[in-house]
């Protein structure tokens, strides 16, 4: 039950949710709707990336902003551990892909790193994914009047389902220590 995305046929930063997926938010205990979406790793089948895993996905209002930035580098230190669990681990952020490669390189260098992030970052220009999966935040608009992505933790078990939830203006940092 889902759809296929070629290059050739969709423009890669728009994100394609699959059929018999809602609109609105998630509850705990729902399944996450299947989705293809652009990520620095390439198009990114939700389903097909998560398998049978747990997965951390996290959303971030811009990217370049100072919490966003120490956020990801954190979670690139912390990565180790999460694979060592069998989590996976993936963000969410409404620039596109050319801004996330760019990004990646603040984010390596405020943490003395090199390389590549060890998870994808996915685009979500048009806020398309972020409305669906209830990431949104109504009150906080960017500069073009566009709706922010709130900031948003999820743990998703093997089964694809909701398992924790916590959202929060975008305007409120978080901490991974």
């Amino acid at each position: 039950m889902g759809c296929c995305l070629s290059q050739d046929t969709f423009p890669v930063s728009q994100v394609h949710l699959h059929k018999g997926t809602r609109q609105g938010g998630l509850n705990l205990g729902d399944e996450i709707p299947d989705f293809t979406a652009n990520s620095t790793e390439g198009i990114i089948n939700f389903h097909e990336w998560l398998g049978g895993s747990w997965a951390i996905l996290f959303s971030h209002p811009a990217d370049f902003t100072p919490v966003c930035t120490t956020e990801l580098g954190r979670v690139m230190q912390l990565h180790e551990d999460f694979r060592k669990r069998g989590v996976k681990v993936i963000a969410l952020s409404c620039n596109s892909i050319a801004d996330h490669n760019t990004w990646t390189q603040d984010i390596l260098a405020y943490i003395n790193a090199t390389g590549d992030l060890p998870y994808p970052i996915l685009e979500d220009t048009d806020r398309k994914l972020a409305t669906r999966l209830g990431m949104v935040d109504p009150v906080e608009h960017d500069q073009l009047g566009m709706p922010m992505t709130c900031r948003a933790v999820f743990i998703i078990g093997p089964d694809k389902r909701l398992r924790l939830s916590i959202l929060y203006p975008a305007t409120t940092g978080r901490n991974f220590k």
